[in-house]
């Protein structure tokens, strides 16, 4: 049922250079999906889409600017002729304490994974509103549920997440599937941006922290674009085992 449900979709994924959204193509491509692929590395893309064949695109993508996002949903038709899903998975995680001042660092997760996520909806939802129907997923954090020292900025735009996606799903569960994942911690790239001694110092070797791999979230994911059309998977909150926040 999960090929048959997902074979043949037009899915649009950001943050699919790598991690997560890098390992969810290579799964749904097997699927039969037609991927795009977008991000900001577009040698790690042209690697990916070579990799995947016929049925894979990217388009080079900055999700803190809006034109992106318009240019990324108007190639997609020109290519695929739809979108069915748009997942916004594209985030950063350059975590700190308030105390040190990062204000550029927090700049940027608010550029990256607020308004990315904003022009993501912003951009795609005409289209699914006027073919009535399509999913938007939108990848949040337990972050994004519960806060703690050092996270602050990262958790707030991850509430945000959380919030936008809610409210996108109240004025659109007639037609428009929405869900919201939330992943523990993962093998990623994300955090790999962190420059702050203080979270150094407080949580020590982050690579020695529990972690799942890739392939859970896109599992995940996969999960929820493969549900029949009448059910609606609205949030996945995802743990490695030994993780307690």
């Amino acid at each position: 049922m999960t090929q048959e449900n997902i074979k043949d979709k037009v899915i649009v994924i950001t943050g699919a250079s790598s991690g997560i959204g890098a390992a969810a193509a290579r799964k749904l491509a097997q699927l039969g999906a037609k991927v795009v692929l977008a991000a900001r590395r577009e040698d790690q893309l042209k690697e990916l889409v070579q990799e995947l064949g016929d049925n894979a695109m990217y388009v080079t993508t900055d999700v803190s600017r809006r034109a992106d996002l318009d240019n990324l949903v108007a190639q997609t038709i020109t290519r695929f002729g739809h979108i069915d899903v748009l997942w916004n998975n594209a985030g950063i995680m350059p975590i700190s304490f308030f105390e040190e001042g990062h204000v550029e660092e927090w700049d940027r997760m608010i550029d990256i994974n607020v308004k990315g996520v904003l022009y993501g909806i912003n951009a795609v939802l005409p289209h699914m509103l006027a073919k009535g129907e399509g999913h938007i997923l939108s990848t949040s954090s337990v972050g994004g549920l519960k806060t703690s020292p050092g996270i602050g900025v990262y958790s707030a735009t991850k509430f945000a997440v959380r919030a936008i996606m809610d409210t996108l799903r109240e004025e659109v569960a007639q037609t428009i599937k929405v869900t919201t994942i939330y992943p523990g911690a993962t093998q990623s790239e994300l955090g790999h941006d962190i420059t702050s001694p203080k979270i150094k110092a407080l949580y020590g070797n982050l690579a020695a922290m529990p972690k799942m791999d890739e392939e859970a979230i896109a599992n995940a994911v996969i999960y929820a674009i493969s549900q029949p059309g009448n059910i609606n998977v609205n949030e996945v909150v995802l743990r490695p085992l030994g993780q307690t926040r």
